[in-house]
């Protein structure tokens, strides 16, 4: 099987994870579910919980919430597929363990080499990975205008990092009110 690198973006409770579940699953490899969120208060918990009990008890699970390029490169292979959930979380720990939030929250010009590093450092990697890769990832840019620099920054960053994503990716899709809109498909070989 070639390798395959897909984006399943949506809206909160939009049926993006389950897609993505249910696509993993019927890839028919083995599958590694990487997750990026930490459950550092007992709403996120409750959430963490809930996606844990709908998974397989087959699949394996990996978390992680700042260098996931290094481990999707330590975890891809031509037999497994990578679920990662969520690169709205990951992309919400860079901004936070680097200082790029407390500049914005500041009025500062935001520097941070960490988010920096590890985004492009996912753009690199996406390509070269075997198997089969499904990123999920929210879609934050259709509401009004953040008033708070914490959250404009975090709004503009996810745009941007859901555009490289989806340059890279083979096949692209969006989930609204539960149903898939393709938006990128594979090219058909000749």
């Amino acid at each position: 099987m070639p390798a395959m690198r897909e984006l399943i973006l949506g809206g909160a409770r939009s049926g993006k994870s389950l897609l993505a579940e249910r696509r993993a699953q019927e890839s028919g490899l083995k599958v590694i579910y990487l997750a990026t969120a930490q459950a550092l208060d007992g709403e996120m918990a409750r959430r963490v919980a809930h996606h844990r009990a709908r998974r397989p008890a087959e699949w394996g699970c990996v978390e992680e919430t700042l260098h996931l390029p290094q481990r999707l490169r330590e975890l891809a292979a031509p037999d497994t597929c990578l679920l990662v959930d969520c690169l709205t979380l990951w992309l919400s720990n860079l901004l936070f363990a680097g200082q790029a939030a407390s500049q914005a929250e500041a009025g500062e010009a935001i520097d941070c080499p960490l988010f920096r590093e590890q985004t492009t450092a996912l753009i690199d990697t996406l390509p070269q990975l075997p198997g089969h890769v499904i990123l999920v990832s929210n879609e934050v840019g259709w509401g009004i205008v953040p008033m708070h620099p914490v959250s404009r920054l975090f709004a503009d960053e996810q745009g941007r990092l859901n555009q490289r994503v989806a340059a890279v990716c083979d096949q692209v899709t969006l989930v609204a009110a539960g149903l898939p809109v393709t938006l990128k498909a594979p090219l058909a070989s000749a």
